[in-house]
Parts: C-alpha cells; structure tokens; sequence
C-alpha cells in the first residue's frame, strides 16, 4: 500500500524509531483492513471520524485489546490523518471524532529479590554469551533493545561507563560499568575482534548502522569498533555479497531468561525487563536518590521512575499484620 510507504517516508523525516515506524504502519494496514466494504479497499480519504471509531470499538470490545495496545492503534491512525495526509484532506476530516486515549491500569511491575535474580542468572550456562547480557540487564538496568545493540566503542573501561546510544526517545545517557563485569566486557570484546577478522577473511566484518552515520562515515561499517558487543550468530550477506553481523536476537534472551527462572524454581513471571525493574527497586531500597536512579533509567519524566518507590512500600512492610499480634496459628 502506499499510504504504508507514505507513513515510512514521514516517520523517518521526523526521526521516529524504525519500531514506532512499523508499529504504526501495522495498526493502519489492520484500520483499512477493518474498513474494507466487501472486497474493496477504500482509501483513508473516504474513512472518517464513525470508521475510526468504530475501529477502536472493535478492539476494546471484539478483540479485547489491552489498553495499551488501544492506545497505539489511536496514535497510528491519528498520525495518519495529521501528520500523512494533513495537507490532502480538508480540516475536520474526521468530524467530531475526539481522539480519547483507553485509561491504563495501574500496575506494579514484578520485581525479583536479590535472592531470586543471583539464582536466575546462576541457572545459565556460565561461559554463555546470554549469562554476561543478564548480568549487564541487572548491573547498569538498559532496556533489552538497549543491551543487545550495544557495540564495542560504547564501554569506557577507563572511567568505569557505559554510553547508551539512541535510547528511547532517541537520547543518549551513560550508566555505570560494574566493576564485577569489567574483565568478562573485555574479554567479549577481544572475542568480537577476533571474530570480526575472520569474518573479513570470508568477505564479511560489516556492521549496520544508523541511515544518517552511513552516509556521514562510511567507514564505520567496517570498523571493529563499530561491531555490536553481543553479535548475532549468523552472518548475512546483502546483494553485493558482504557480509554483516547484526547484534543478538532479544527474543532469544527472554526465552532464554524465562527458561532460566523455571530452572531456579522462581514462580514469578520473569522477562529481560524484569531486570530493569528489580535494578531501580534495589538502587532505592539501598537508599539511592530516586532522581539518580531517574537519570540512570533515562525516564524523561520522575513519575515514571516513581513506580519503583511503590514497588518497596516499606509504609505497608512496616505495618505488622493483626493475625501476627494474636499470634493464633491454624493446625
């Protein structure tokens, strides 16, 4: 379709994530699939305010959708008609449709005591590429996407830090290097190097990058500095027959952590991100500013970060529970 391409093309002018690109370019394609009359497609110029409503309807109510995932299907059309098409449709367009967003549960993430995550990251194979990432998930608290693109020229050994690049929203921050990881890091690299040598003696060593680093230094590309910390294990060749490493699969890792948890006997529901929330949860319960933590998460608001000082409800852990005065016990 060529209102998908149209999405691609102003997606990538405004400098939105690939994902977000996809994620709305998906939600479209299910909006003109819904809106179908019989077998004909009709174009967004002929969909208005009742077709986009009655689209959101029917993932509440038929599809039962998360809010969420509500949520994201109203961005994409929204985008569509406000960023694509503002200047080929009249004003109004849409009529009296109000762009309402799906109200989200509060929920509390699951967090893993310090306990839980030493026998999780213990049940991975120890000389395991996926047991080093766990590791970095828990000692610097990266996103999953965050950990997987990480490349060599990201760890500054000298002054014990890690510069995550093009995080969410598109912004640079730095966390900490463990002290504990420091040795395992250099020894990933030397591997990376290593490899990277022998795939250009087969016509590979190249790496992707970023559309605007390509053209701006070309060289990178072929650059063992360049490559991805923890790479992929294939090699792919594109038309011209060099060959590129990508960076490891984060599907991968989550099903290795989760194979991991029941391995450990932990009954939580245990994911990459699971990491990341018991990392902000411990930093506070250590006595650790919430702002620091906020800088470490790179969370653009503290409400966000504020999530975690629920998780600790140290008001209700201090709260002793009235069964325990009577100290009466069943059986």
């Amino acid at each position: 379709m060529k209102v998908l391409d149209r999405i691609r093309d102003v997606g990538m002018r405004r400098r939105l994530a690939r994902s977000t690109i996809e994620c709305y370019q998906t939600w479209v394609a299910d909006f003109l699939r819904f809106s179908k009359l019989g077998e004909r497609w009709r174009t967004p110029a002929e969909l208005g305010g009742p077709q986009v409503e009655a689209f959101l309807n029917h993932l509440a109510r038929d599809r039962r959708l998360s809010a969420s995932s509500q949520n994201q299907a109203l961005c994409a059309v929204v985008f569509l008609y406000t960023q694509v098409l503002a200047d080929e449709l009249p004003a109004g367009h849409l009529g009296r449709f109000q762009a309402e967003r799906a109200k989200r549960p509060a929920r509390v993430p699951t967090v893993l005591s310090t306990h839980e995550a030493q026998r999780v990251i213990a049940a991975i194979n120890e000389r395991s590429m996926h047991r080093l990432m766990v590791e970095v998930l828990y000692g610097t608290g990266l996103r999953v996407a965050e950990c997987c693109t990480l490349r060599v020229r990201d760890l500054d050994f000298d002054r014990a830090q890690i510069i995550v690049r093009g995080g969410k929203g598109d912004k640079d921050r730095i966390v900490m290097l463990p002290q504990s990881l420091v040795g395992r890091l250099a020894e990933q690299c030397r591997r990376v190097r290593k490899r990277h040598a022998s795939d250009e003696a087969v016509g590979g060593g190249f790496t992707p990058l970023p559309d605007s680093l390509l053209h701006k230094a070309p060289y990178a590309q072929n650059d063992w500095r360049w490559q991805f910390i923890f790479p992929s294990v294939t090699l792919r060749r594109d038309e011209s027959g060099r060959g590129y490493r990508w960076h490891a699969n984060p599907g991968v890792l989550d099903r290795t952590i989760k194979a991991a948890a029941g391995r450990a006997g932990v009954s939580k529901r245990v994911s990459a991100h699971t990491f990341r929330h018991s990392f902000a949860t411990h930093l506070l319960e250590a006595g650790y500013d919430v702002r620091q933590v906020q800088t470490l998460l790179g969370h653009s608001n503290l409400k966000t970060t504020m999530i975690y000082t629920h998780v600790m409800n140290k008001a209700s852990i201090a709260v002793i529970s009235p069964l325990d005065r009577i100290g009466v016990f069943a059986g």
